[in-house]
């Protein structure tokens, strides 16, 4: 379906949030590395986490949404990477002036109009990936632009921000969080929402992407960038999608949630033709306990003996309603469920559409509708089973999320899931979660720092161009490849160490066709780091392996991404073989099809490379033995010759 959707005609308007980790030295408000541990010592506490009035004396719904879930929070501190400041038990120190300068040059960049003076602020995030309760955030500039393919998208805000803890686990209300990655700084490029296709949006987050490569100056590899998304259509409301990871994966995204709130917008059109009002729902949950008594449904005997109840509430004209397909797998009646488990803490429902299934009867499903005084033929059920305190908030959320139907598509934040589709994860904060930072002075933006800020600012996207053709003696297409890869920053390192031993086109090729090629072959490459290329090409660089083993070793690495390339080229059996060896084989390989050599001379060179790499690939260059079989061929043809004289 979303393949053909018309997407000017449906008024998409997309914005993007690009966060991009900087390569600094030290943390944004103290003088921890930015690096992450796992085996470290570490100190570890727990907290409770709750929200607060604004000076107007409003409280955050995201924030009051956070703390309803009643969750305990356990951080693990290691000591290299964190100190009292994460743990905040220490004031913050003044704001890192390395990663100042990093976000006004990325501002430059972007032609945005930079702020006389920096200002922290608090925003309140009390979902535990930060121990304050809130994030620390700075505007930097406003306004700017990118140019992709002719077009200007708008910047709205550039910000420099601390990033949040690292989520390690979950065990029933328990959230466990480690804090090295908390207070690495974090740039924030939000635009405007000028984005009008899925695929305008790949392209606009790769050229931010490729400009904050560019400074040479942000971290890389998983973990290090993520895009959060802006999403509306014509007659909606915008929808925040966060956590996307893959670059890939944003126009899949994106035409789902399209898809999502098409569907949303034709539920609606249809709860209104059926004459459904809000006053229609309401909490009027009845205990249905008795009617599974007897029932062969796993999961609701389980909780009957555990001393829970079943719950169900009617949802008058919403027959057939709960069924409908949002986006893939992914039904209304899976955002109910969605709703049920954040508010209730409930692990989800059954809805009268999906029924009978799941050991529940068709008689049991009868005797629900009876008890609800429902009419089977317009009228829908949600049952839950659980503690009853959990199932009554639960269904309280349903029948809330039934409400919002009436209206279209409710306002709220979602996540990305891995397959592209998204959940719901909590409502969209409000005005009240920002106010200022008190233990930070103000930063005046001086003359000095937009001159260290200059010295950062990337060159062009043209002029990169033409130095990789021209100095490292790329082809255009190969140079533009390289310019759009995620691994620009570890191409240049990796020309300028082993450039000398390795030609520049095999690093460009391994960067942007090998890892390609893999994936095309099933290869899991998404396990392959940074670290795993760099070790592959110095291997070759130091002669143990031949470039023709690359590919072989990257699989190797991607399906281990625990071992080394010395081990993949061990285990492999492919370790580099000396001159002498190789010319030995060949001889081997020519004696062996002299015939045919004399009967087709030179022409022969194809059979025989083919017999030759079978033994060595992998071991040799293939350049090399080109060589070694013409000559060898030669040898054996001149021989024959100068024989007939």
């Amino acid at each position: 379906m979303a393949s053909k959707l018309d997407y000017e005609k449906l008024g998409l308007k997309v914005g993007l949030e690009i966060h991009q980790q900087l390569d600094t030295k030290h943390k944004l408000f103290c003088d921890c590395p930015t690096r992450l541990v796992d085996k470290d010592l570490q100190d570890e506490f727990e907290r409770r986490l709750r929200p607060t009035q604004s000076e107007l004396g409003e409280v955050d719904i995201a924030a009051y949404f956070e703390w309803k879930r009643g969750r305990i929070y356990h951080y693990e501190s290691p000591r290299t990477s964190s100190c009292l400041v994460e743990t905040d038990e220490e004031p913050p120190h003044e704001l890192n002036r390395e990663a100042l300068t990093i976000a006004l040059a990325i501002a430059k960049a972007l032609h945005s109009n930079i702020v006389d003076e920096i200002h922290v602020m608090r925003k309140i995030v009390i979902d535990g990936s930060n121990t304050t309760g809130f994030q620390r955030t700075a505007i930097i500039s406003l306004g700017g632009y990118i140019e992709v393919d002719g077009k200007r998208y708008g910047i709205q805000t550039i910000c420099l921000e601390e990033d949040a803890a690292r989520k390690t686990g979950e065990e029933g209300k328990k959230v466990r969080y480690r804090l090295d990655r908390l207070g690495i700084p974090l740039v924030e490029i939000a635009t405007a929402p000028d984005i009008h296709t899925p695929e305008e949006a790949e392209k606009v987050a790769l050229a931010i992407g490729q400009l904050l490569r560019l400074t040479g100056k942000v971290k890389r590899g998983i973990g290090t960038i993520r895009q959060d998304l802006n999403i509306s259509i014509e007659g909606g409301v915008k929808t925040e999608i966060k956590g996307v990871q893959r670059l890939d994966l944003l126009p899949k995204v994106i035409e789902y949630e399209v898809q999502r709130q098409l569907k949303l917008l034709e539920i609606r059109d249809e709860l209104r033709r059926r004459g459904v009002r809000e006053e229609d729902l309401t909490y009027d949950f009845i205990d249905v306990t008795d009617v599974f008594k007897k029932t062969k449904s796993k999961l609701i005997r389980r909780t009957i003996a555990s001393g829970g109840k079943v719950l169900a509430v009617r949802l008058p004209g919403f027959k057939g309603l709960l069924g409908v397909e949002l986006q893939p797998n992914r039904r209304f009646g899976t955002e109910l469920a969605d709703y049920a488990r954040f508010w209730g803490g409930v692990g989800g429902l059954f809805h009268s559409d999906e029924l009978p299934k799941y050991g529940i009867s068709r008689e049991e499903v009868e005797k629900v509708y009876e008890k609800l005084k429902a009419d089977p033929s317009k009228d829908a059920f949600v049952i839950i089973a659980d503690k009853e305190d959990k199932a009554r908030e639960a269904l309280k959320a349903v029948v809330d999320r039934a409400r919002e139907a009436l209206k279209g598509i409710p306002k709220e934040t979602r996540a990305a899931n891995p397959d592209g589709t998204t959940r719901y994860m909590r409502p969209q904060p409000g005005a009240a979660r920002m106010y200022p930072e008190t233990d930070i002075p103000p930063v005046e933006i001086t003359q000095e720092l937009l001159r260290e800020a200059e010295k950062l600012v990337p060159e062009p996207p043209q002029q990169k161009l033409k130095k990789l053709v021209e100095h490292h003696g790329l082809s255009k297409e190969l140079a533009q490849q390289v310019l759009r890869s995620i691994h620009l920053a570890l191409y240049e390192e990796l020309v300028e160490k082993y450039g000398d031993r390795i030609p520049a086109t095999v690093i460009a090729n391994t960067i942007v066709s090998t890892l390609k090629a893999l994936r095309g072959e099933g290869v899991p490459v998404e396990n392959i780091e940074e670290h795993h290329i760099e070790d592959t090409i110095r291997v070759v660089a130091e002669g143990k392996a031949s470039k023709e083993a690359i590919p072989e070793i990257l699989a190797y690495l991607a399906k281990n991404p625990d071992k080394t390339a010395e081990q993949a080229v061990k285990e492999l059996g492919i370790k580099t073989v000396s001159l002498e060896e190789v010319e030995r084989i060949v001889e081997e390989i020519v004696k062996e099809m002299k015939q045919l050599i004399l009967q087709r001379r030179e022409r022969a060179m194809g059979p025989i490379m083919g017999k030759v790499m079978s033994k060595l690939r992998g071991k040799v260059e293939g350049r090399v033995v080109a060589q070694i079989v013409s000559k060898k061929i030669k040898e054996l043809v001149e021989s024959k010759e100068n024989n007939k004289q």
